[in-house]
């Protein structure tokens, strides 16, 4: 029997078609190749094919073995966070990624658990207020000042202003409309002008503010940052800058997003509400990952599965897909946090649950996420139960799988 590699099986062209036709979400043609073909799955756009992996070997193999051999390009929210470590590659990423890990790993996440705490409980001092007045506020834009609130105590050492909280709309602004800007990265950064503006406005405030030394008990990672500015000529007042906003947007979307799911969730679920949090929130991630896609480029001739990937290949690893294949997670679209309790039964293979990717650019925050997730929903959910006014229909597919709409509710 031959063992020589295969190519890789390709989702026909009609499908495709019909997909355009339907004009409906990349996730929509993913789906269609992974029920098509399987966990290793091709098509094509263009002349050449994409290659989907949704099968845990073959993204253990991906971003767990090889990231030599797939890695990243030029990242989509480039415009917004420059050569930040999110889109850092070769030698400038191992040296960002190694300065910023060692403040989000180990010893270095015990300076943040009081800033945490803190943000915590100003975001539940303003729903013990809704609870009182029976005032409707927007979930989502509670969790979006939360999680904001928490990462600028962490980068700066102070608590988030109104004035910092309104011109960083812009962040979430950009975010939401990178699906529908051009594909010219000029025209794309002319489109959302004002809003970089704003952005980088609040980056260079806070670079000079923590430059004068101001009021800061316990100063954050910007004051690393500037420190190793010193003494690194790497490290410009734009890496910098980049540095910051990159920290600011993976650091509050993310974690603004899987609170505000994980509320929609419960009250589409009641029953879980007296679920462990930390389980509540690592099956939020499984259904609503917070890196739902992690684009790769195959530099070298490989082999996945007994598949042929040519170099130049553009592979697309989909923890959505993967959170919710049914040969891995039975009954995948139910809301079930006991499948992380204790006893609880879930796939123990390596690439299976990858809500925060896997490997050497697997998520830098994701203890920071989980410690903030879990600290607020200790406060806020023994305050009462969310009644919503509307929800949203469906998920938007952006860095993040956004609810597409509205969140208003009051607290019971």
């Amino acid at each position: 029997m031959s063992t020589d590699p295969r190519p890789v099986p390709e989702l026909g062209p009609e499908v495709v078609e019909q997909w355009r036709a339907e004009e409906a979400e990349l996730i929509e043609l993913l789906a269609r190749a992974q029920r098509g073909i399987g966990g290793v799955a091709a098509f094509r756009l263009g002349p050449t094919p994409t290659v989907l992996v949704t099968d845990p070997g073959a993204v253990q193999h991906v971003l767990g073995r090889h990231p030599d051999r797939y890695v990243k390009r030029s990242h989509r929210a480039r415009m917004l966070v420059g050569d930040g470590v999110l889109s850092a590659t070769g030698d400038a990423w191992k040296r960002q990624r190694r300065l910023l890990q060692s403040q989000f790993t180990g010893t270095g996440m015990r300076r943040y658990e009081q800033r945490i705490a803190a943000a915590a409980r100003r975001t539940a001092a303003r729903w013990e207020g809704y609870l009182r007045t029976g005032e409707t506020f927007d979930v989502g834009e509670e969790m979006r000042r939360f999680a904001l609130d928490t990462v600028w105590r962490a980068l700066t050492g102070l608590p988030l202003d109104d004035r910092t909280d309104h011109e960083l709309r812009a962040v979430e602004r950009v975010v939401a409309a990178m699906p529908t800007l051009p594909t010219n990265a000029a025209d794309a950064r002319d489109a959302v002008a004002g809003d970089l503006a704003r952005v980088d406005a609040v980056a260079h405030a806070a670079i000079a503010a923590a430059r004068s030394g101001g009021p800061v008990e316990e100063p954050g990672v910007l004051r690393v940052l500037l420190d190793t500015g010193g003494q690194s000529p790497d490290y410009t007042d734009r890496l910098i800058r980049d540095e910051l906003v990159t920290l600011l947007v993976a650091g509050h979307e993310t974690t603004a997003t899987t609170l505000t799911w994980l509320f929609l969730l419960l009250d589409r679920h009641p029953e879980a509400r007296g679920a462990d949090p930390q389980a509540l929130v690592s099956e939020t991630l499984r259904l609503y990952p917070s890196a739902w896609l992690l684009p790769r480029h195959a530099v070298e001739d490989d082999v996945i599965d007994g598949h042929r990937i040519a170099a130049g290949t553009d592979v697309l690893v989909c923890p959505y897909l993967t959170h919710r294949d049914p040969a891995l997670w039975p009954d995948p679209e139910r809301f079930d946090p006991t499948r992380f309790a204790a006893a609880g039964t879930r796939p123990t293979q390596l690439g299976s649950y990858v809500p925060f990717g896997l490997g050497a650019r697997a998520c830098l925050g994701t203890q920071f996420a989980l410690r903030e997730t879990t600290a607020l929903l200790e406060l806020l959910l023994p305050l009462g139960e969310l009644a919503f006014r509307s929800k949203p229909t469906g998920a938007a597919y952006s860095i993040t799988v956004r609810p597409d709409g509205p969140t208003p509710a009051v607290l019971r």
